[in-house]
């Protein structure tokens, strides 16, 4: 492929001149568009050294409203963005909606120069492509514009400009030692580029290839294709909002509750899962204060180990209003140091959640190698009251489950445990701790109108947990479904599990 590039092509001045005449008030407007409909942007420039990334990007955001935009230049990892997935560091640098990120070098980094280098693994390869392609499918579905753009000059080409560069003291310091060397052998580091375009060339997010000996040619054909590629995503976000009005129109809120409510997930029953719970289970105050003691000990024991063994854990609680999942919580983390965990309670999301992709509060809210992080409500809202209650589309919910698997696979093949603990009570139980609740003054604050209303949906919402344990329990990251009638049987429930899978990675 880009052997066969015909690295000739050039514009003279006055062409030039012509093309970005009309080029650049089009990129100009296209941008406001943008901000207007919420589109957000992701342009990343990969290429060869001294190829012209920096100066293509210069040029790029001429025609730009600079409060519109921001510009990355992706280099070795800092010892912060070690300690997570090689892609949280690409989440937490997304553009919300309107907005527009540009990277000097960019995710590919992990499978080109740190694999040139020999800092990713062969072992680690095809998880990382398998990431970056989930990565750019999640962006590109929920309405992002995933533009790539591949410089390519020959090895001629480049060395002459290393020795133009290494010329000045002004300079030199661009050129590094890997950039030397991946001269020297480049044919070998061409064939790694050459696997890397062919493997993450999809309908969703195509690589553009732009001939980079000819500055002005190239400079040109970058416009063409950012111009080409928002004006199309302009276009789709406008034919989607009429859609939607359309659609909104036609359907009624009381005819999509009757669909959910009947709906029983390719055959299997509301019970399948939940309805296996024994929710008899119980402790006397006794027994529990027993294994309570003996568990929180052990735990505040496996805490340090982790720290020092650098694993990252991830636990995730969802289960029915007043289902036990603050109590368990608290018991979990009460001989833990507080320095090494948080907790991080899920509310609605706000304005700038809200500009973000859906996943985008959690993966910024990931822990670091060593750390622990407790989400008392996770990213499954998606699946259960946000596909309820109408607050995302019946293809943003469904493609949710994907999404959220491919999350979790990046988390564990990061050397996380992620386990996922669903909070099981009745439907008595729960009406029995609401009424406690009201006639508490100390605890009336637990419960709302909202709740009491949730409770309306009861089938609903079991069949959409049922749905969601089926299709997002994993190996790798398992649901656990907590028996909960009895507080003191699910607090320690809940204790086991995370001592047992901390022991089981540490036997490891």
């Amino acid at each position: 492929m880009l052997e066969k590039l015909d690295l000739t092509k050039s514009l003279s001045k006055t062409e030039y001149k012509e093309k970005m005449a009309e080029l650049e008030p089009r990129l100009g407007k296209l941008q406001r568009e943008c901000r207007e409909l919420g589109i957000p942007v992701m342009i990343a420039f990969e290429g060869y050294g001294a190829s012209g990334k920096g100066v293509q990007i210069s040029e790029l955001i001429k025609a730009l409203d600079p409060r519109g935009f921001e510009v990355y230049a992706v280099k070795n990892e800092s010892e912060e963005e070690r300690m997570h997935p090689f892609l949280w560091r690409f989440w937490t640098k997304m553009p919300p909606k309107g907005r527009i990120a540009i990277y000097d070098s960019s995710w590919y980094r992990k499978v080109l120069i740190d694999r040139f280098d020999k800092k990713t693994k062969k072992g680690e390869l095809a998880d990382a492509y398998r990431s970056i392609c989930s990565f750019e499918e999640q962006l590109a579905a929920d309405g992002m514009a995933v533009i790539k753009i591949f410089l390519a000059i020959d090895k001629k080409e480049q060395k002459k400009r290393f020795k133009r560069l290494l010329e000045s003291d002004e300079t030199a310091w661009r050129v590094s030692e890997g950039d030397r060397k991946r001269n020297k052998e480049f044919e070998k580091y061409q064939a790694v580029n050459e696997e890397m375009l062919t493997r993450t060339d999809t309908e969703y997010a195509p690589w553009n290839i732009v001939e980079a000996v000819d500055r002005r040619f190239a400079t040109a054909k970058i416009y063409a294709i950012v111009v080409q590629t928002l004006a199309e995503k302009v276009e789709e976000a406008r034919k989607r909002n009429k859609k939607k009005e359309e659609a909104k129109r036609a359907e009624g809120s009381a005819a999509d509750a009757k669909e959910e409510k009947a709906k029983v997930w390719m055959g299997v029953e509301k019970e399948s899962i939940l309805g296996k719970a024994d929710l008899s289970l119980t402790y006397t105050k006794e027994e529990y204060k027993k294994r309570l003691e003996k568990l929180q000990k052990k735990m505040e024991k496996l805490h340090g180990e982790l720290y020092r063994r650098r694993i990252p854990v991830v636990l995730g609680f969802e289960g029915w209003d007043a289902g036990g999942k603050g109590g368990a919580i608290k018991r979990l983390t009460e001989r833990m140091d507080p320095r090494g965990y948080v907790v991080h309670p899920t509310a609605s999301p706000n304005d700038i959640e809200k500009a973000h992709h859906y996943l985008w509060r959690f993966w910024t809210d990931m822990p670091k190698a060593g750390h622990v992080t407790i989400f008392d409500r996770t990213w499954y809202g998606r699946v259960m009251v946000e596909r309820i209650e109408g607050f995302c589309s019946k293809q943003e919910w469904q493609r949710a489950y994907k999404e959220i698997n491919a999350m979790e696979r990046d988390l564990t093949d990061a050397g996380a445990i992620v386990l996922k603990f669903w909070m099981q009570i009745d439907k008595d139980e729960q009406a029995r701790r609401f009424k406690a609740r009201q006639e508490n003054p100390e605890k009336q604050w637990k419960i709302t109108d909202e709740d009491w209303r949730n409770r309306e949906k009861w089938d609903q919402y079991e069949n959409a947990v049922n749905e969601m344990l089926i299709r997002t329990s994993t190996p790798g990251a398992p649901w656990i479904v907590v028996e909960g009638n009895c507080k003191y049987y699910a607090r320690i429930k809940v204790l086991e599990t995370v001592i047992n899978a901390i022991e089981e990675r540490i036997r490891d």
